[in-house]
């Protein structure tokens, strides 16, 4: 079993997936015909993502199901298995990347020993200098392209840019502030939805508040607030590293997007 119900440091609660690896001698008898699946129970839907990727054209280069090969199951009674097959080999170089392992059963005795499981590489990582500044002026720059796609009436423009884009550069930062309150010693979550528990309230309440709907004057006061967490928390984690922080591009860019609100551009 892989997944967030081998992690020690993560509560459990019903809605999470059950990550399961068979390792098997070969693929090939499973994919003949697939509907072995449904010895698990009722399944209310069922995503192949191996051949998705294929036929969507995400997969790139030559996919070999001999290998390796995923369902992901939500069952009617709400319990979901995500399980995977895969030969020996594949299963030993999966042991050895991810850490987030268990060992369930091994009736063959041929699996290699497991170490207890860890979510240490998932812990936030510190950054260097040159990472920092570069995602201060990531951050900074690209709300310039917002505030234009705003100001053009431009919505799904300015939202898939302040969404897709400067969001993920606040996350970035907010990782890093979380990483010098812990001591680098925690994972914040994929897409940070441990957010919540490491933030304290007044920042979670400002990284809420980041999020808009369509309403232009409602989406303004989003932008507004993502600028005042970023440079608080960016501020912070630079005093931790004794990191340079230029003010300067803050304030230009704050100085800029004022002034396409206002319409004095």
């Amino acid at each position: 079993m892989n997944g967030s119900r081998t992690n020690p440091n993560i509560g459990k609660d019903k809605y999470q997936d059950y990550d399961i690896v068979f390792v098997v001698t070969e693929t090939e008898s499973f994919l003949a015909n697939k509907n072995w699946i449904e010895n698990f129970g009722d399944i209310a839907i069922v995503q192949e993502t191996d051949w998705n990727d294929i036929k969507t054209g995400l997969y790139e280069g030559q996919y070999d199901s001999s290998r390796n090969y995923t369902w992901l199951m939500l069952f009617e009674d709400g319990t979901r298995i995500d399980l995977r097959i895969e030969i020996k080999t594949e299963a030993e170089k999966h042991f050895i990347e991810d850490k987030l392992t268990k060992l369930l059963l091994d009736k063959d005795n041929f699996l290699p020993e497991i170490p207890l499981p860890t979510d240490e590489d998932y812990h936030v990582r510190k950054p260097n200098q040159g990472e920092y500044t570069a995602y201060c002026n990531d951050f900074w720059w690209c709300l310039n392209n917002v505030a234009k796609g705003i100001a053009r009436d431009e919505l799904p423009y300015a939202m898939e840019m302040y969404n897709l884009i400067v969001r993920k550069l606040v996350n970035r930062m907010i990782d890093w502030y979380i990483g010098t309150l812990t001591d680098f010693s925690v994972s914040t979550g994929k897409m940070g939805k441990y957010y919540k528990k490491y933030l304290p309230s007044e920042l979670y309440g400002l990284y809420a508040k980041t999020y808009s709907d369509s309403d232009y004057n409602n989406f303004w006061t989003s932008v507004f607030t993502a600028c005042e967490l970023f440079s608080t928390v960016a501020l912070s984690v630079s005093k931790y590293f004794n990191f340079d922080y230029r003010k300067y591009e803050e304030d230009s860019i704050m100085d800029y997007i004022s002034k396409v609100r206002s319409g004095m551009l």
